[in-house]
């Protein structure tokens, strides 16, 4: 076989509306990990549909070599389905059974071919990916989201692919499960195509791929490479930028010093010529030809104008907009020991074990709630939020207000724009300082007039952002659910600046580690068997 597994010949796609993704797109994949990174809306979600056929080219040709599997975003599987018939072994077993219970029917033996072994297999593959001991007839509704996709990648990996396609794979997965997934990744000797905003996965990738204007460059290393040359390119891009900016303002003097030379040499030329007493027929040709030269010199010095300029504008080209944010919370801050929530005891169902669980939070205190999915993380912050009355326990919050940031992004009316959104957090706030506000968060122009539904992802953060860091009157707790699921990296980042201007309180449940690393937590906490038990960072051997 060969090196190539995936191969685009100038690849074109749009959706009904006749909106273009992708225009006369050409490249090749080889083995080996690929991560493919660009913004929300780019189309990395599309370009893995086309790859796996399920989306049809306008223009241009997509061929894979070898068995594909594909895992997409969005799993299509129905809760009454078993594990075994997502797996798509269920068949196979059955006609096993039916053999081994005496059945020697030929139909029997064809369906199962070569696959005498698919229950140790499917038994191991489950192992790998953290998913021991779950029984094949197991309904998926009784499962977590984390479990699903799980399965969902072992079904791929059964196919024995030689190319595989992952959308976000860590989406929902709990710390371990995403361990699981990293060690089965680091094994694969195919061809892996990957779209991930998980930076500890993205790191373990041996090459990066971005899509950038319907362009897709390839950079080798893994994701920390990566940024370190585009932050490399980025400065030598601005000094170019500089030059160029200096370029333009030398040629500029030197055309107005030209002119004025050339004003001055005429002036003294066309008093020499009177005082000389010359024919008219004379001087005037002296004049022209004076004229000309003057000329011929403002032509050469405009286009060597004119020439700087296209190298500045070249150059700012090159210059990437890296749409980060800068912001001062200082209406945030909570005093150091001061107490903004106190609970004691808490139950709720049978989540919480004996007692129930105890939380204090005072001060600025950054705190991350880890746990397996299904142990009571969400639940929690609902308790904090009051927006849960726990069965037994006593609960008691600190004048303040609290807000709630949920991974849906839900807080603020879809049919309002994003400036009458600022409006309702902070009535009190003047006009010109919502401008002002909004323009921090990359708001400007028109797109503050943009209703929330039309937004994307990531400018639904930001937009959220605003609204809840800015409201009226300041939030001192902030709580913070998966906050970085489905939020591409340029968004992630924004997430995180936002956070480091914060002087509130705050609690996050997240396993993305890369984040919890990145926002400086105070104290880690993990819910395990219903207890809520002191920790510390997850140790990681990568990333």
């Amino acid at each position: 076989m060969s090196d190539t597994f995936i191969t685009c010949t100038d690849l074109s796609f749009s959706w009904p509306d006749d909106t273009p993704v992708f225009q006369e797109l050409s490249f090749t994949v080889g083995a080996g990990r690929t991560g493919l990174v660009a913004p929300n809306g780019a189309g990395k979600s599309t370009l893995l549909k086309l790859i796996a056929g399920e989306y049809r080219p306008s223009a241009g040709s997509v061929s894979v070599a070898g068995v594909l599997g594909h895992l997409p975003q969005s799993l299509p599987f129905l809760g009454e389905l078993t594990v075994a018939e997502v797996l798509g072994i269920a068949p196979v077993i059955a006609a096993i059974d039916a053999v081994e219970s005496g059945d020697a029917s030929e139909e029997h033996f064809a369906i199962i071919g070569n696959d005498w072994d698919v229950e140790e297999r499917t038994r191991a593959e489950l192992d790998r990916l953290g998913l021991t001991g779950l029984e094949l007839d197991r309904r998926l509704s009784t499962l977590s989201g984390g479990q699903v996709v799980s399965i969902g990648l072992a079904a791929q990996l059964l196919k024995r692919p030689d190319v595989l396609l992952l959308d976000e794979p860590t989406n929902n997965l709990d710390l371990d499960a995403r361990r699981a997934l990293y060690g089965v990744l680091e094994e694969w000797t195919g061809c892996l195509l990957l779209v991930s905003h998980d930076r500890a996965l993205l790191d373990r990738m041996d090459r990066i791929a971005e899509l950038d204007r319907g362009e897709l460059r390839f950079f080798g290393g893994n994701f920390t490479e990566y940024t370190d040359a585009l932050r490399a390119a980025r400065a030598v891009a601005e000094k170019n930028v500089r030059n160029a900016e200096q370029d333009v303002k030398r040629e500029k003097r030197e055309m107005q010093q030209a002119r004025e030379r050339a004003a001055r040499r005429a002036g003294t030329a066309a008093r020499n010529i009177k005082s000389a007493g010359l024919p008219k027929i004379v001087a005037g040709k002296l004049k022209r030809d004076a004229q000309q030269s003057a000329g011929k010199a403002d032509g050469v010095h405009s286009a060597r104008v004119g020439d700087a300029k296209a190298r500045l504008d070249e150059a700012s080209r090159a210059v990437r907009d890296e749409q980060s944010i800068a912001l001062e919370l200082p209406e945030t801050n909570v005093p150091a020991g001061r107490t903004v929530f106190l609970g004691e005891g808490i139950v709720v169902r049978d989540l919480f074990a004996g007692d129930g669980v105890d939380l204090v939070i005072r001060g600025p205190e950054r705190i991350a709630l880890t746990g397996a999915n299904g142990t009571g993380k969400s639940t929690l912050l609902r308790v904090v939020n009051g927006e849960l009355i726990p069965e037994r326990g006593t609960v008691t919050s600190a004048d303040g207000r609290v807000a709630y940031l949920s991974q849906r992004l839900d807080l603020l009316d879809l049919d309002s724009t994003v400036l009458e959104s600022l409006t309702a957090a902070a009535p009190a706030m003047p006009q010109s300082r919502r401008m002002n506000v909004l323009a921090r968060f990359l708001f400007k122009g028109q797109r503050i007039h943009l209703p929330i539904r039309a937004l994307s992802g990531g400018e639904r953060l930001r937009a959220t952002l605003a609204c809840v860091l800015y409201a009226e009157p300041a939030p001192h707790l902030l709580l913070l659910d998966e906050p970085t699921n489905n939020l591409d990296l340029v968004s992630v980042g924004q997430l995180e600046s936002a956070l480091a201007a914060y002087e509130g309180a705050f609690v996050v449940v997240s396993h993305d580690e890369r984040f919890l690393a990145e926002i400086k937590i105070d104290r880690w906490l993990r819910l395990e068997r219903g207890r809520l038990l002191a920790g510390g960072p997850p140790v990681t051997d990568r990333g």
